[in-house]
């Protein structure tokens, strides 16, 4: 793997965010040969992961046999839903705080570690994985490889009680090469795929340049404006100075993530839209209501910020962090 993920996992650096591996599967992608990208999920992944091979990985890093138990009986304690609690026999509760740090620790070892082994020994060109949390892609110059890694990734997958998802899971070929070879074959343009929330696309720029354009993934949009909306209708009767400092923070929050370049059109009608269910929600307050188009308009400028683009280009941060 060059580039974007040499060292075949996680940053070893303080402070690593969904952004910084944003930043380094793009640059990623766009820095090498990529043509094929193998878009993975894992099939109930904290759920799945094997108790016993979790502690031999722990035992590499801990000596300490209280702090093991203390694992040990934080994993068995179970989980509560609906009032009931639900004993786990395997995997990790879902939500519980210790289990993305599990996670990361299994992870570690049964992929990024293989990953870094199967590149150096099996791979012919060039290779990335970028991986947060339980989500990983990985990208390949040679389609042959692609392919030979996922048969590889499954059993390796298999020997510690995990799978990948079958519906989920696809090859699809994707970079610098993709649009030109697959308009030569009259194939249509390239599939997309959607990593932390945001869907990849293969695009020219200006310059005629090829670039990964990043948009909001569309599942995570509805989802987001299906809880303003909710959000709004409880404050309905609240000041509408409270609605404006509440629905500022959601938009900010918002664009703080989603803010990236080539995503502003997804930006603005995200701020569109809030504005039309806070305009719906203040005329339901009352019957008699004389709020007009022209009267929501000067409540949105004063309240709802603008959209503006909060990150630079991928390649430019990962440059600057990263020789």
């Amino acid at each position: 793997m060059r580039g974007a993920a040499r060292e075949g996992g996680p940053y070893r650096d303080p402070g690593r965010g969904p952004h910084r591996a944003l930043d380094a599967l793009t640059a990623g992608i766009q820095g090498t040969k990529v043509s094929w990208v193998l878009d993975a999920d894992i099939r109930d992944f904290f759920g799945s992961l094997d108790r016993s091979w979790l502690e031999k990985f722990l035992r590499h890093r801990i000596a300490d046999e209280r702090v093991l138990r203390l694992i040990g009986k934080w994993m068995a304690a179970g989980v509560i839903e609906d009032g009931k609690l639900s004993e786990m026999e395997q995997g990790t509760p879902q939500g519980a705080p210790v289990s993305p740090l599990l996670a990361n620790v299994y992870l570690h070892h049964v992929l990024d570690l293989w990953a870094v082994w199967w590149r150096n020994h099996e791979a012919r060109g060039d290779v990335i994985i970028v991986r947060f949390a339980d989500d990983f892609v990985a990208g390949f110059q040679y389609q042959d490889d692609a392919e030979r890694f996922l048969a590889a990734l499954r059993e390796r997958f298999a020997k510690f009680s995990l799978e990948l998802h079958p519906g989920k899971t696809r090859l699809i070929e994707f970079g610098r090469f993709a649009i030109p070879r697959r308009k030569a074959r009259g194939a249509g343009k390239p599939e997309t795929f959607s990593f932390l929330g945001f869907t990849h696309i293969c695009a020219i720029n200006k310059r005629g340049q090829f670039w990964v354009r990043r948009i909001t993934d569309r599942k995570r949009l509805t989802a987001k404006l299906a809880k303003l909306k909710a959000g709004l209708l409880r404050r309905r009767h609240d000041p509408v100075p409270d609605q404006g400092i509440w629905l500022a923070s959601v938009i900010n929050g918002h664009m703080n993530y989603y803010a990236v370049p080539g995503n502003g059109k997804a930006v603005r009608a995200f701020r569109e839209q809030a504005v039309r269910y806070w305009y719906t929600s203040l005329r339901r307050r009352s019957q008699k209501t004389r709020l007009t188009w022209e009267r929501m308009g000067r409540l949105a400028r004063r309240w709802i910020p603008r959209p503006v683009t909060k990150h630079p280009f991928p390649e430019q941060r990962f440059a600057a962090r990263y020789s």
